[in-house]
Protein backbone atom coordinates (compact mmCIF):
# COMPACT_ATOMS: atom_id res chain seq x y z
CA UNK A 1 0.00 0.00 0.00
CA UNK A 2 1.48 3.41 -1.01
CA UNK A 3 0.82 6.43 1.02
CA UNK A 4 1.23 9.40 -0.79
CA UNK A 5 2.30 12.36 1.56
CA UNK A 6 2.04 16.30 -0.42
CA UNK A 7 2.51 18.55 2.15
CA UNK A 8 0.89 21.87 2.41
CA UNK A 9 3.48 24.22 1.47
CA UNK A 10 2.49 26.69 4.14
CA UNK A 11 2.78 24.38 7.50
CA UNK A 12 4.42 20.94 6.33
CA UNK A 13 0.72 19.63 7.79
CA UNK A 14 -0.08 16.09 5.48
CA UNK A 15 -2.94 17.45 3.13
CA UNK A 16 -6.88 16.14 3.37
CA UNK A 17 -5.38 13.93 -0.14
CA UNK A 18 -3.56 11.53 2.55
CA UNK A 19 -7.12 11.07 4.56
CA UNK A 20 -9.10 10.62 1.57
CA UNK A 21 -6.69 8.41 -0.48
CA UNK A 22 -6.24 6.08 3.48
CA UNK A 23 -10.19 5.99 3.18
CA UNK A 24 -10.33 4.83 -0.40
CA UNK A 25 -7.79 2.17 0.16
CA UNK A 26 -9.23 1.19 3.98
CA UNK A 27 -12.79 1.11 1.62
CA UNK A 28 -11.72 -0.95 -1.36
CA UNK A 29 -10.13 -3.60 1.31
CA UNK A 30 -13.30 -3.76 3.53
CA UNK A 31 -15.13 -4.09 0.14
CA UNK A 32 -12.62 -7.34 -0.30
CA UNK A 33 -12.80 -8.63 3.11
CA UNK A 34 -17.09 -8.47 3.23
CA UNK A 35 -17.06 -10.01 -0.49
CA UNK A 36 -15.07 -12.80 1.37
CA UNK A 37 -17.00 -13.01 4.20
CA UNK A 38 -19.97 -13.66 2.42
CA UNK A 39 -17.92 -16.58 0.75
CA UNK A 40 -17.17 -18.24 3.26
CA UNK A 41 -20.69 -17.74 4.97
CA UNK A 42 -21.71 -19.60 1.59
CA UNK A 43 -19.54 -22.10 1.83
CA UNK A 44 -20.16 -22.74 5.34
CA UNK A 45 -23.70 -23.07 4.54
CA UNK A 46 -23.08 -25.27 1.84
CA UNK A 47 -21.16 -27.44 3.64
CA UNK A 48 -23.79 -27.67 6.26
CA UNK A 49 -26.43 -28.88 3.99
CA UNK A 50 -24.71 -30.97 2.08
CA UNK A 51 -23.84 -32.97 5.64
CA UNK A 52 -27.28 -32.95 6.40
CA UNK A 53 -28.16 -34.05 2.96
CA UNK A 54 -25.86 -37.37 2.77
CA UNK A 55 -25.66 -38.17 6.73
CA UNK A 56 -27.76 -36.04 8.59
CA UNK A 57 -31.03 -38.12 10.49
CA UNK A 58 -33.54 -37.78 7.88
CA UNK A 59 -30.63 -37.72 4.58
CA UNK A 60 -30.01 -40.56 1.86
CA UNK A 61 -28.78 -42.97 4.11
CA UNK A 62 -32.04 -42.74 6.09
CA UNK A 63 -33.89 -42.83 2.99
CA UNK A 64 -32.44 -45.59 1.52
CA UNK A 65 -33.00 -47.72 4.56
CA UNK A 66 -36.58 -46.66 4.10
CA UNK A 67 -36.52 -47.83 0.82
CA UNK A 68 -35.26 -51.21 1.88
CA UNK A 69 -37.98 -51.89 4.80
CA UNK A 70 -41.01 -50.69 2.12
CA UNK A 71 -39.42 -53.27 -0.79
CA UNK A 72 -39.43 -55.79 1.97
CA UNK A 73 -42.60 -55.09 3.61
CA UNK A 74 -43.88 -54.85 0.46
CA UNK A 75 -42.27 -58.75 -0.22
CA UNK A 76 -44.43 -59.44 2.75
CA UNK A 77 -47.51 -57.95 2.05
CA UNK A 78 -47.81 -59.79 -1.71
CA UNK A 79 -47.29 -63.55 0.39
CA UNK A 80 -50.07 -62.29 2.57
CA UNK A 81 -52.43 -61.07 -0.91
CA UNK A 82 -51.81 -64.72 -1.94
CA UNK A 83 -52.90 -66.94 1.15
CA UNK A 84 -55.87 -64.50 1.24
CA UNK A 85 -56.93 -65.43 -2.16
CA UNK A 86 -56.21 -68.99 -1.38
CA UNK A 87 -58.50 -68.43 1.67
CA UNK A 88 -61.41 -67.07 -0.25
CA UNK A 89 -61.43 -69.47 -2.53
CA UNK A 90 -61.80 -72.01 -0.07
CA UNK A 91 -64.21 -70.46 1.24
CA UNK A 92 -66.58 -70.20 -1.84
CA UNK A 93 -66.09 -73.77 -2.54
CA UNK A 94 -67.34 -74.47 1.31
CA UNK A 95 -69.77 -72.17 0.87
CA UNK A 96 -70.93 -72.97 -2.73
CA UNK A 97 -69.79 -76.82 -3.49
CA UNK A 98 -70.55 -79.61 -1.86
CA UNK A 99 -67.17 -81.45 -3.63
CA UNK A 100 -65.08 -79.42 -1.28
CA UNK A 101 -67.00 -80.20 2.19
CA UNK A 102 -66.59 -83.91 1.26
CA UNK A 103 -62.92 -83.08 0.44
CA UNK A 104 -62.56 -82.02 3.74
CA UNK A 105 -64.42 -84.31 5.30
CA UNK A 106 -62.49 -87.47 3.73
CA UNK A 107 -59.34 -85.89 4.38
CA UNK A 108 -59.58 -83.96 7.65
CA UNK A 109 -62.11 -85.92 9.59
CA UNK A 110 -61.87 -89.54 8.35
CA UNK A 111 -65.01 -89.45 6.98
CA UNK A 112 -66.03 -91.89 4.35
CA UNK A 113 -69.72 -92.42 2.41
CA UNK A 114 -72.24 -95.42 3.33
CA UNK A 115 -71.32 -98.39 1.25
CA UNK A 116 -67.88 -97.12 1.26
CA UNK A 117 -64.90 -99.24 1.56
CA UNK A 118 -61.55 -97.32 3.21
CA UNK A 119 -58.11 -98.35 2.43
CA UNK A 120 -55.45 -96.79 3.84
CA UNK A 121 -51.99 -97.48 2.03
CA UNK A 122 -49.15 -97.06 4.67
CA UNK A 123 -45.75 -95.44 3.43
CA UNK A 124 -43.78 -96.33 6.25
CA UNK A 125 -40.96 -98.38 5.14
CA UNK A 126 -41.50 -101.94 5.87
CA UNK A 127 -39.97 -103.58 9.09
CA UNK A 128 -39.38 -107.08 9.89
CA UNK A 129 -39.30 -108.18 13.36
CA UNK A 130 -38.43 -112.13 14.76
CA UNK A 131 -40.50 -113.00 17.42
Amino acid sequence: MRIYRLANSANNKPSLFLFYKFSVVWRDHMKYFSQFMLLALAVAVLLGLQYQYWLGENGRSGHNKLLTQIEEQQHLNDNQVAANNLLRTDVYDLKNGLEAVEEHARLDLGLIKPNETFVQVSTAPTTHTRY
